[in-house]
Parts: C-alpha cells; structure tokens; sequence
C-alpha cells in the first residue's frame, strides 16, 4: 500500500532485494523511525507478500496508543492516505493535532538501553563516533543513532556499507544542509547516497551541494554532467583542470568554457 510519504529511508523498503529481517524490524516498529516514516513504514509493508511481515504490522498497529495516533493523524502533514487507512479501521483524528512528529508513537529505547546493560556497555558507550564502536552496532542501533544521534555519528554513518543505514542518516529531522554538503563532497559514500543527495531538489538549491556532486569523482557521470551547466563560471574552469573529475566531465567543461568566450 502507498503510504503517501516519501524519504530517502522509506523508499529503501519499496526495494525487492530488503532483507527479511529488516523488514520484520519494520513491522514490529522497531526502527524508531519519526512518527511519519514509522507509519509509512507500516503501511508499506501492510500488504507484504511475506505472510509473517504482514501478520507483524497487524499486530503492531493494535498496539500502537490510541490518543498519541489520533494526535498524529490530526496534523496537517499527516498524508491523506494514513488518515484514510485508519479511517477504515475506526480510527479518527483527535481535535488537537500532536506537536512533535519526529517522536515514533512506537519506542523501545528502554528495551535497548536494558540490551545494552545486559551485554555490559552503557548508552553513553556510543555517544562519541568511534568509527570501530559504531561498525560493531548491530543495524538496528545504527538506524537509530542515524536518525537521533549526533553530527559526528552521523557522518560515520553516511558511509557505512548498508544502504538503509546511510538512507536512514539521509532522512534524519536533525540532518542539516551543511551535512548534506559534505556529504556530497565525501569520495567514500556510496554513489546511491550521491544519487539520492541529487535527486532531492531542495537540497540542489543549496549551490555548495550542488557543486559538491560536480566535483566528487564517485558522483555517477549522468548526474553530473547533468548539474555542469548550472555551476559558475570561475568553478567550470577549475572542473575544466581538475583530473580528480572523469575525463568527460573535464572535456564538457572546457566546451562550456570554449562557447561561452564566443
């Protein structure tokens, strides 16, 4: 079912090649996703070919509170297909609508601060981005400091090897777009996180993201060929000589500069 939501994290699960158990992990709410992408997630894979998904976010739905749920449903950013989906269910929008819609209606924080106990490491353990700490998380945890964590862990993240990881940072409320600059500048994230950097227009208004991308030799060369016309002057003629960038990059640059002194 199409959740009327879209992020770089939800569309990760529009995939066929998603693990199960990641899925499972959905269903059952357990990747402390925001209030809208937790939803979306839900209702994605509410129709899941997988008998057991499916039966996993039946029951997750039941469990979710009533009041905080009719709160979310009653905010203006709550997509009409959500409010439609537990419309059938009975459920309505509450007359005042839910202040904070980065909070999940569904947390276990305080079951993985009790994992963390019992496995002798404590919540702060993760605070600092050690990059060696963070690699030996299971994704479960990753997914959740991606979304909750801090600056530095989340630019560890954005490079980690699974894609839902580094889409989970890319759909982050505390995301910035002085991070989503440098990531567009880093040369060891993956050229799907480059691509998704590209594919959202708001961040290409940001000229310093955009120009990023240009430069950054693992940008895929139909994406940025594509953004080469819209950079400066002063900045084509520097792609022009740079022999980081693939060669055909180089050579539409030096036509660009060519037809422009015509």
């Amino acid at each position: 079912m199409d959740p009327g939501y879209r992020s770089p994290f939800v569309d990760q699960f529009r995939r066929d090649d998603t693990p199960r158990e990641l899925k499972v992990l959905a269903a059952q709410g357990g990747l402390a996703a925001t209030a809208h992408e937790q939803l979306a997630l839900l209702l994605l894979l509410s129709d899941d070919p997988d008998r057991e998904v499916a039966a996993t976010v039946n029951a997750t739905i039941k469990s979710i509170p009533s009041e905080p749920l009719r709160a979310f449903l009653a905010r203006a950013d709550a997509p009409a297909e959500m409010k439609a989906f537990f419309a059938d269910m009975g459920i309505s929008a509450a007359s005042q609508p839910a202040a904070d819609a980065a909070a999940p209606l569904l947390d276990d924080d305080e079951a993985d601060e009790d994992e963390d106990e019992d496995a002798g490491t404590s919540s702060s353990s993760t605070d600092k981005a050690d990059p060696k700490l963070l690699s030996g998380l299971p994704i479960k945890k990753k997914v959740k400091l991606a979304f909750k964590g801090t600056r530095e862990q989340r630019a560890q993240l954005i490079r980690d090897p699974n894609r839902i990881v580094a889409s989970a940072v890319l759909s982050s409320p505390k995301l910035t777009e002085a991070e989503v600059e440098s990531f567009a500048k880093m040369a060891n994230v993956s050229e799907e996180v480059l691509r998704v950097i590209a594919m959202n227009r708001t961040w290409l208004k940001n000229y310093g993201v955009m120009l990023g991308l240009v430069k950054n030799p693992k940008t895929p060369p139909a994406i940025s060929m594509q953004l080469l016309p819209r950079i400066t002057e002063r900045d084509m003629k520097m792609v022009a000589v740079d022999r980081n960038v693939p060669e055909a990059l180089r050579l539409a640059a030096r036509k660009f500069i060519v037809k422009s002194l015509k």
